[in-house]
């Protein structure tokens, strides 16, 4: 058939069924299924598993697409969309090769990895969530969406919502920590940002929640590693933030690369099929993780035709680059091992997903060459940026109010990351434009101007072993390392730190030492920085360390030696000003943990909503024999989860509860007086926990049910408010039922998990 006459013939079906009276009665969702029905009725087989086939977009360029094999592909009708293609001008050249040259002149999706920002990038997101502000958290996928549809984008592979309570594992810094609660809430307020109301909307994009299932729980801490957990773990721990997405609306969701139950998510029909569709009512399309379908075949269930069949089979639509359904589901279908209506829905639910983003109206609807100049790292968007870096700073320690600094004197920055502007973005940043990013000492000396003086030293590599740092720097965002000897480098340091005031070190982690394929067997503070802090010390100068990290470090020494810690992370574009901000007291830091910091390694898996055992330890005891415990260490951590001081001090009274006896669908409502009892303005994170003391299975300590950022003034009091209902005390049981169970229950209010006030309610 000719070209022009059947993308006329799609144009007259569409716009025939759009007149259709009849179908003022169907939903909007069944409307879009229609649609797209009314293409699937023209594709042929090959132009519909070619929808299902989404390869990575790096060489098209634009002119140059139709001599390459991805052009050709595309041309012909192989390609459903492409991923991690930048820039507006090589977006709109593949989309007019997809719309002008190929058959039915189907229009591509394009999707890119924006994490944490586009090119304004915001903290990672470990750090964002540091904030427990949902509103601002939206805000961040908002503007994200924002730039990324003005440059062609109009699909995100985020939000991250896998819980994790193993800082080994390098993709916590992707993830929102260990909690389902926050997890879930923060994943809701990611989707809305990033789809808004209308997802033909050009100002939003289409989310993708991952990793579908479980994936933040590897063995030992290692990407891809196995997974393995019970039934009632995932369903009350690991799925809640999963399903928030869901029921946010999400429109696409990734696969995991680990296996769940031995079958790996690619490949998983109870996770894709009945779990995500039939119990939980998902009604988007999805996609694989990285050659997740081809990696099956190293798990052990077959050659690349076997698995690419079991995973259509298990509910997979799209898969991302290894080519799996393009070159083997004919055969399949051929062999009978899978059949054309299995094809036909996941061809379906990606048509769905481009009606939805306007693109059979419009497919040149995000390649507006002016939105791409004018709305895209722009001076409105830095600015939001710093003042999200800023909340999201934890302050650790302030011994003897050495924070907030003065605006005089002499101040030695020292530190392999004081003066690095392509590591202040953080990993998962492919859009970022990190040579434009703001140091620590950029923004230092922007906020002192001539007002004091600033010594610069380097003092310390990232790490001792230069192979190590190689293998750090692998995604472009050099280290800097210095060839001179350690000893070299710690004496200048020296030098610098004794003619100062105060020593400012801005040590940690470097950028790619965190996130994906960038686990640690070892969490422990850098032997190098050590080091260097330990020969600074000496000096008997105030040390305050600018901690950048991406995931929880142990820093038992660094806790007992040095005079201050405040935890940066990662913070994106405005990095040094943000900070600036925060250590001269022009911000007052206000963002508390979402992830526990051990004492060592040793101690890991640790979190805070962990199960008694038969044998518990005695509140405030460090060991007794034949408890659970440890003979060397603690077994608290370093810093709890919701943990987070500010430069004023904050004052908890009394629990009042509304009834101490509740009955079945009765309101409570716990209030706590809370002041501020220092002499800065502040913004406190008041958590509220439950237990539920006596249930049919093992119950967690304490677990997290709500959450207010307060506000208060130097002096101010107020009365904080939580209503509690049925709903927050369900759990899944043994048999996987949701429900609640009558008795007794511990309400906790306080600042951290492990500083609550108690008071004991009956639930009956």
């Amino acid at each position: 058939m000719n070209r022009y006459i059947t993308i006329i013939l799609i144009g007259l079906s569409i716009l025939i069924f759009s007149f259709d009276s009849s179908q003022t009665r169907l939903s909007e969702d069944e409307k879009y299924i229609q649609k797209a029905d009314s293409v699937l009725a023209l594709m042929t087989l090959g132009e519909k598993i070619g929808q299902l086939n989404l390869p990575a977009g790096g060489d098209i360029t634009t002119g140059q697409a139709t001599s390459t094999d991805l052009g050709q592909n595309i041309k012909d009708g192989k390609t459903g969309g492409l991923f991690n293609l930048k820039g507006v001008e090589k977006i709109r050249e593949a989309q007019r090769i997809a719309v002008e040259e190929s058959r039915l002149g189907i229009p591509l999706i394009f999707g890119m990895d924006v994490i944490h920002g586009y090119e304004t990038l915001f903290p990672i997101p470990l750090g964002v969530s540091a904030t427990w502000d949902m509103d601002l958290i939206e805000k961040t996928a908002r503007m994200a969406a924002k730039e990324a549809s003005a440059d062609g984008i109009n699909w995100t592979f985020s939000p991250m919502t896998d819980i994790s309570r193993d800082p080994r594992w390098g993709r916590v810094s992707e993830g929102n920590g260990e909690d389902p609660y926050l997890g879930a809430k923060i994943a809701e307020a990611m989707v809305k940002g990033y789809q808004g109301d209308d997802l033909s909307d050009i100002h939003t994009i289409l989310a993708c929640v991952k990793h579908f299932a479980l994936y933040g729980a590897p063995e030992a801490g290692r990407d891809y590693h196995t997974v393995d957990m019970s039934r009632n773990r995932m369903y009350n721990e690991y799925f809640p933030p999963y399903k928030a997405a869901v029921e946010a609306g999400v429109g696409t969701v990734m696969t995991a690369f680990n296996d769940v139950d031995g079958l790996p998510a690619s490949g998983n029909r109870w996770l894709m099929t009945e779990m995500l569709r039939n119990q939980w009512g998902f009604d988007g399309f999805v996609v694989t993780d990285y050659t997740a379908i081809n990696e099956m075949i190293d798990h052990g269930l077959g050659d690349l035709q076997n698995v690419s069949a079991l995973a259509l089979k298990a509910g997979v639509d799209m898969d991302m680059v290894g080519e799996g359904f393009l070159t083997t589901l004919e055969k399949s279908l051929g062999e009978g091992k899978i059949t054309e209506e299995q094809i036909d829905s996941a061809c379906r639910r990606i048509l769905v997903a481009k009606f939805k983003l306007g693109l059979f109206e419009d497919p040149y609807r995000y390649c507006d060459t002016e939105r791409a100049t004018t709305e895209i790292f722009t001076a409105d968007n830095r600015r939001f940026a710093r003042e999200v870096a800023a909340q999201s700073f934890v302050l650790l320690k302030n011994e003897n109010q050495v924070l907030p600094l003065q605006k005089n004197g002499t101040i030695a920055l020292i530190g392999p990351l004081a003066d690095n502007r392509e590591n202040m973005a953080g990993t998962w940043s492919v859009a970022g434009r990190f040579d434009e990013s703001v140091s620590l000492k950029d923004g230092i000396e922007n906020a002192l101007g001539d007002q004091a003086k600033i010594l610069h030293a380097r003092g310390a590599n990232i790490v001792n072993d230069a192979d190590l740092e190689a293998r750090v720097s692998i995604f472009g965002k050099p280290t800097l390392r210095d060839e001179r000897s350690a000893e070299e480098m710690i004496q200048e340091a020296v030098e610098i730190a004794s003619q100062a005031d105060v020593i400012v070190a801005a040590l940690g982690e470097a950028a790619e030492m965190s996130g994906e394929a960038s686990s640690l067997s070892d969490i422990e503070f850098p032997e190098s920085q050590r080091d260097l802090l330990k020969a600074l010390k000496e000096t008997g100068k105030p040390i305050v360390l600018v901690l950048f990290t991406g995931r929880p470090r142990a820093m038992t020494w660094e806790n007992e030696n040095l005079d201050a810690i405040l935890n940066v992370w990662f913070a994106g574009s405005e990095a040094g000003d943000a900070i600036a901000d925060v250590l001269f007291g022009d911000v007052n830091p206000s963002g508390k943990l979402t992830m526990t910091f051990p004492q060592n390694t040793g101690q890991i898996p640790i979190y805070y909503n962990h199960k008694n055992t038969g044998r518990p330890l005695a509140e405030g005891a460090w060991f007794e024999k034949f408890r659970s415990n440890y003979l060397d260490v603690p077994n608290e951590p370093l810093y709890p989860f919701g943990y987070g001081l500010s430069y004023t001090t904050f004052n908890y009274g009394g629990i009042k509860v509304s009834n101490e006896q509740i009955k079945g669908d009765q309101k409570l409502t716990a209030s706590i007086e809370l002041s501020n009892t220092g002499k800065f303005d502040g913004a406190e994170v008041v958590q509220l926990y439950i237990r539920d003391v006596v249930a049919s299975i093992t119950r967690p300590m304490r677990e997290l049910k709500g959450f207010q950022k307060v506000n208060l003034k130097a002096g101010e009091t107020k009365t904080i408010s939580f209503e509690i209902f049925i709903e927050d005390l369900k759990f899944y049981n043994y048999d996987i039922d949701y429900l609640w169970e009558p008795g007794e229950f511990e309400i906790m209010i306080g600042g951290n998990a492990s500083e609550v006030k108690v008071t004991s309610i009956t639930w009956n």
